[in-house]
């Protein structure tokens, strides 16, 4: 497949060329093959990513990648362990494969994003007999009616609710929570200050400024909890919470940076277990 500059494909490609790039630098923190697999089969110059890569906070950014894959895999394959025949669904997907990656040759994985995202990803990564690639807008929960939840259900949420407002996020969950008792839901999610320097860095660019507009946590995501005082949030470091980094291979650097974005911007997994009917 042909990449066009500034198509929707490019947007989703190239999240998936930084899972290449952890690959190659941090493989013994995540390894997404399949990653490799359909970046060598697109058409596209990603000579000046590769080039980009070799800055230090552009190598921190991909190791901060692989941690978040890293993160969930954890929590999808704890999940498994409780409900081996469980739904693992993947919302706003783009190119992602966590979901088959922790395939345990049991479960169903659902994939969720916007029609024209799940036509690219239909082209590209072809479905197995329980995979299920559900074209819908996130906030149009007609999409709830297509998972089958009554094995167990874990959600799980990469880089998505950022760009979700506070009103959205809450409409969301609460409507989760009352649609999938005893469901999960894990995502990465971050602070206000944190928030301001990824809209600085992510939409500068689009003319958008007001950070107030986009969905963040507190310490502790009290203010996830205070919506669903019936269900039980937890949060754990997004850089340290699931592994130390003690690998002679991440710098002393990184490892300072990861402490500083899990301590001060409260970079974070959190996790909501839906209280049961």
């Amino acid at each position: 497949m042909k990449i066009e500059k500034g198509s929707v494909q490019e947007t989703l490609v190239l999240p998936l060329y930084t899972r290449t790039l952890v690959n190659q630098y941090y493989p013994f923190i995540y390894k997404d093959t399949k990653a490799d697999e359909i970046v060598a089969a697109l058409e596209y110059d990603f000579s000046q990513l590769q080039k980009a890569s070799q800055k230090t906070m552009q190598r921190f950014g991909i190791l901060e990648c692989g941690m978040r894959q890293y993160d969930l895999a954890v929590e999808i394959n704890a999940f498994l362990n409780e409900y081996p025949q469980g739904a693992v669904v993947n919302l706003g997907c783009g190119l992602d494969l966590s979901g088959e990656h922790c395939d345990n040759g049991q479960c169903h994985i659902y994939n969720i994003d916007y029609p024209q995202v799940i036509d690219v990803r239909n082209q590209l990564i072809p479905q197995s007999e329980r995979v299920t690639n559900i074209p819908c807008d996130l906030n149009d929960t007609s999409w709830f009616k297509q998972v089958d939840a009554s094995s167990g259900v874990i959600f799980i949420a990469a880089g998505v609710f950022y760009y979700f407002t506070q009103e959205q996020t809450k409409a969301l969950f609460t409507a989760m929570s009352k649609s999938f008792p005893s469901g999960r839901l894990c995502f990465d999610a971050a602070n206000k200050m944190a928030l301001k320097i990824m809209i600085k860095s992510w939409v500068k660019d689009m003319g958008i400024d007001n950070v107030d507009a986009y969905f963040y946590v507190d310490e502790g995501a009290t203010n996830v909890a205070s919506w669903l005082p019936d269900a039980k949030v937890t949060t754990k470091g997004y850089m340290l919470g699931y592994n130390d980094l003690s690998n002679p291979a991440i710098s002393s650097f990184f490892r300072f940076l990861s402490k500083v974005g899990d301590n001060m911007m409260k970079m974070q997994i959190v996790r909501i277990d839906f209280p049961a009917i």
